[in-house]
């Protein structure tokens, strides 16, 4: 859908990388370009974090401090459609390659910044990580334990939705530039796309006082919860409909429970304590089984390592043989260059 769109990409880490390789599996051409140290990412999880969102792209070593990187830089984008680029606020404007510089020599350039706070304002020059983007939009804060403490995330939400909102306005300007010739410049602040997903939280809790969003969702009725397996291991009920909660008490011979649908997983509540034991008679492969075969909203709650073994994503070859998962699963898998080593990138100065 993309084939003949060129991206120059000057991103690292995550957010920025994973917006340019969703575009990339969509036929767009990604050039990365990195400084002669590399992308920082080629150093964090031992490399992984690069190796995951930089696949079927090529890379170029450029300086971009130096006279001739910043020449060279300018050639390149005087042939693109899209620039990205996740450096702070003003460092692109430093170096000569900001916007208005670039949209000088190419009038329909899409130019996308991927910022932690946007472009202006008071916090817009500070460091942040996902997790502080986390806290702040208020996210975070719907994740605690019993005691109310927050839960530390073991992924990186903020990186992934920035990214998804930077990917997103990009095709909507690429749309645009379709319509008028023109190009266009776009921010995206990662703290903003985090703070979207708070949109039914911020608007229940200004109506009502309650800060956590639906309440049916929050494991405050026994058909819409979390529930552990006989082996240790957890699967997910979503019977949150009338219909799914039937289906289920129906197949496990239990209709006398069907009264008990939006009851609460107290001690005090009998047929929580009942469906607990129950989930606790039989292994996750076995309720996993059971959830494929009755329509019931019931899944296993899956490791890493379990995805490419799952029907539902082996049948969609989602996780690749070597590890890396696909950006759109209902497109046919992209036959991409694996992501550039270090030592083989094209080196210009």
């Amino acid at each position: 859908m993309l084939d003949g769109i060129r991206i120059v990409d000057f991103t690292n880490y995550i957010p920025g990388p994973f917006a340019t390789l969703r575009l990339a599996e969509l036929g767009a051409e990604v050039i990365k370009i990195e400084a002669p140290e590399g992308d920082p990412a080629r150093n964090t999880g031992n490399g992984y974090v690069f190796k995951a969102h930089n696949r079927g792209k090529k890379s170029l070593v450029i300086n971009l401090k130096q006279p001739e990187g910043k020449m060279l830089t300018l050639d390149l984008l005087a042939r693109a459609d899209v620039v990205v680029e996740s450096f702070r606020p003003g460092v692109m404007e430093k170096l000569g390659l900001g916007y208005k510089a670039v949209k000088k020599i190419n009038r329909g350039i899409v130019y996308c910044s991927v910022t932690g706070y946007g472009k202006n304002g008071e916090m817009s020059k500070l460091g942040s990580h996902d997790l502080n983007y986390m806290s702040l939009s208020g996210a975070l804060a719907q994740m605690k334990d019993s005691t109310g403490r927050p839960v530390h995330p073991s992924h990186t939400f903020s990186d992934y939705i920035g990214g998804m909102a930077a990917s997103e306005r990009i095709l909507a300007a690429l749309v645009a530039r379709g319509k008028t010739g023109e190009g266009s410049y776009h921010c995206i602040s990662l703290a903003d796309s985090m703070a979207s997903l708070m949109a039914y939280h911020v608007l229940i809790e200004k109506e009502t006082g309650y800060q956590n969003g639906v309440s049916v969702l929050n494991g405050t009725v026994i058909g819409y919860g979390l529930y552990e397996t006989m082996d240790g291991r957890f699967v997910s009920l979503g019977a949150l409909e009338p219909k799914f909660w039937r289906n289920f008490c129906k197949a496990v011979g239990r209709e006398d429970w069907l009264s008990a649908h939006y009851s609460k997983p107290e001690n005090t509540n009998p047929v929580y304590l009942e469906l607990v034991n129950l989930f606790k008679s039989k292994s996750l492969s076995e309720w996993a089984n059971f959830g494929m075969t009755v329509d019931c909203c019931l899944t296993p709650v899956l490791e890493a390592g379990e995805l490419a073994h799952y029907p539902y994503w082996r049948e969609k070859n989602f996780v690749m043989p070597e590890g890396q998962i696909k950006m759109h699963g209902d497109l046919p898998s992209q036959e991409g260059a694996a992501p550039p080593k270090k030592e083989n990138r094209e080196k210009r100065f």
